[in-house]
């Protein structure tokens, strides 16, 4: 079976889901995954920021700092990516979504695992990781049994960072097992949302550019993928990989900065700043500049330690790339597959620019350690700002039949 073309694929995914009978939630994975990881995105820093400050406790075995990251990465993290695969890869393949029961499966699933990691304490680690598992497992098959059928060779790679966020999930546990904590792990689950934002956002950012350019006549086009694109796709899978296993060393800072400016050049070639003035489209932009510049701060840091801390690194990813790229194609997936107008509110607008600000002060929290409880609220809040607007102007979106179905 050939792949089909993305035209008709997506035309059959839209029959498929306008033709839904069920509840409107359980008609495509974006409905229900996003929503879940937005009000998860509020919930989490909420209860880390009292964390931090030491109002309250968490009944896991984690560390707090690691039921931080892990929960930012494999909790939220996955629930945005598992959103946005089941939706986009029947565009992809032709073949019709995961809807329905088989849908609030992999939800419980989902709800499950973070329900296990915040009581391991409790139920004890072992119980804790089985059940946090499965939802990547599940998943992972998922996404591989819809591949393989459709014979999409081109989105084998999907497959393959789908089933390392799993392996490093499992290893998470492992590792804070044994070691009681888990730097290896939350690297690997870091770096591999990092390189999905290069891979699919490489794909997404400048088709979408040239869709809109073309529909304006404007003669400037993104440059189209080519042979340096794939250099600079290695160069920064490599970069991750040395980061992973030997973050600290100059000579892998080196490598991360090449990496970092390498992503940086490629998306000065997709006509970003013409797009300014249709900021659902800038945004893309801004969460891909970010991922380019998380190399450049995070490679920097291991040049200069004494001047630039490892934590500004890690948010320019994990806020900056992670957090405005999930949200910009969030908000864009779910105004494109409820038949919205693709068009950023000003209260859209306004959660765009929470993000930002968040990883504005996240930063400066890692660069002026004397205010970091200040930096710390302030990043949470604005974080939360942002996740509660997506839940309040999104979820009813989310929740209600496509607009114009019958």
């Amino acid at each position: 079976m050939p792949e089909v073309s993305q035209q008709s694929a997506v035309k059959r995914t839209a029959e498929t889901q306008r033709s839904w009978k069920g509840a409107a939630v359980w008609g495509g994975g974006f409905r229900p995954l996003f929503l879940a990881a937005a009000l998860w995105a509020v919930i989490a820093i909420a209860i880390w920021d009292l964390c931090f400050s030491g109002e309250i406790s968490v009944p896991t075995a984690f560390s707090p700092v690691d039921w931080h990251i892990h929960e930012m990465i494999y909790g939220y993290g996955s629930a945005v990516v598992a959103g946005f695969l089941l939706t986009a890869i029947p565009n992809w393949t032709g073949r019709l979504p995961v809807a329905g029961r088989p849908l609030a499966l992999i939800c419980m699933l989902w709800a499950l695992g973070r329900c296990a990691v915040y009581t391991s304490a409790i139920i004890g680690p072992a119980t804790a990781a089985a059940g946090d598992a499965l939802f990547l497992i599940v998943f992972a098959g998922i996404v591989g049994r819809e591949v393989i059928a459709a014979r999409s060779v081109r989105n084998l790679k999907v497959i393959i960072l789908v089933l390392v966020l799993a392996i490093a999930n499992a290893g998470f546990h492992i590792e804070a097992a044994t070691t009681g904590t888990a730097p290896i792990s939350a690297r690997l689950g870091l770096a591999t949302l990092v390189f999905l934002i290069l891979l699919i956002g490489g794909r997404i950012v400048p088709s979408f550019t040239h869709n809109w350019l073309a529909k304006r006549g404007t003669a400037a086009r993104p440059v189209s993928f080519g042979r340096p694109d794939g250099l600079i796709m290695i160069l920064s899978g490599v970069a991750l990989i040395l980061w992973v296993a030997f973050p600290g060393l100059p000579a892998v800072g080196a490598v991360l900065v090449a990496a970092g400016a390498a992503n940086l050049w490629r998306l000065s070639r997709w006509q970003g700043w013409n797009t300014r003035s249709d900021r659902l489209l800038l945004i893309l932009h801004a969460g891909f500049f970010f991922a380019g510049l998380g190399f450049v701060v995070t490679g920097a840091a291991s040049l200069l330690p004494d001047l630039v801390p490892t934590a500004a690194g890690v948010h320019v990813w994990a806020i900056g790339a992670i957090g405005t790229m999930t949200l910009a194609m969030m908000t864009r997936t779910t105004l494109g597959h409820t038949g919205r107008e693709l068009r950023a509110s000003v209260g859209t607008q306004v959660i765009y620019f929470a993000i930002i600000v968040a990883m504005g002060a996240r930063i400066a929290m890692a660069l002026t350690p004397a205010f970091a409880p200040a930096f710390m609220h302030a990043a949470a809040f604005a974080w939360i700002i942002a996740f509660l607007g997506f839940v309040a102007l999104y979820g009813p979106m989310l929740m209600r039949p496509r607009a114009g179905a019958k």
